[in-house]
């Protein structure tokens, strides 16, 4: 009999069976956000994402002993569960020139998809199996890098574009930029954890200079537009 086949299967350990489910919540999240009509509901379902990031860095550290993961932690729930909701959530509260606020607004946030939402969740599965079978495909090992953590960040990679695409408001697809970052922070976290502190906080630092982008955006397209639709920029207007 050959020993190969009766060799047990040695079970994932614990640091891999936390990031493969923190990784698939995530991208059930991300699936909650196409789902959302409002930019408030989605900046909800974008902070309980980063949350999870957070824990995740925890994780590692303990596991790896990398003390440096715990300001990384620290840091990320500091920017990402606390500065960049609050920071649009007082750009959403804004009122528009009717004195309404934005969300309330018809032609707003409230109706800014240009797909349903039960045919957005369908596009998004569909681009989720790609990110994940293409990613997998990569046949990137080890210990460092849980294969199927890998393959859900990158379909959350993906997912995360199709929200940006499918939303034709401003606040929509800042937070879709978001969520984008933090499939990339998932990724990296998996593959290259033991990377210095300073070099892990370089994409904290991508992400505050994306919220002032997108915070000058949303402000001066309200001011033009009175609203956060982006409809109308399809027209070219001399």
């Amino acid at each position: 009999m050959d020993l190969a086949l009766t060799a047990p299967v040695q079970a994932p350990g614990v640091y891999q069976g936390v990031a493969n489910v923190i990784a698939a919540v995530m991208l059930l999240i991300e699936f909650g956000m196409l789902r959302q009509a409002l930019a408030r509901d989605q900046i909800r379902l974008y902070m309980a994402q980063s949350a999870l990031i957070s824990v995740l860095a925890v994780v590692i550290a303990a596991d790896r002993n990398l003390p440096d993961l715990y300001a990384l932690a620290a840091l990320s729930a500091a920017l990402k569960v606390v500065a960049v909701p609050l920071v649009l959530r007082r750009l959403l509260g804004r009122p528009t020139g009717n004195g309404a606020p934005d969300e309330e607004e018809p032609g707003g946030v409230a109706g800014s998809q240009t797909l349903s939402p039960a045919s957005a969740v369908l596009a998004g599965i569909v681009l989720a199996a790609i990110g994940f079978f293409c990613f997998g495909a990569m046949q990137i090992r080890g210990p460092a890098a849980p294969a199927t953590a890998l393959s859900i960040a990158g379909a959350m990679v993906l997912v995360a574009f199709g929200l940006m695409i499918v939303r034709r408001d401003v606040a929509s697809q800042a937070i879709g930029f978001f969520s984008l970052e933090n499939a990339i922070s998932l990724a990296a976290l998996v593959v290259a954890s033991g990377l210095p502190l300073i070099l892990e906080t370089a994409f904290l630092f991508d992400l505050l200079v994306a919220v002032v982008v997108f915070g000058m955006l949303i402000r001066g397209h309200h001011t033009k537009a009175e609203s956060l639709s982006t409809a109308d920029l399809t027209r070219l207007r001399g």
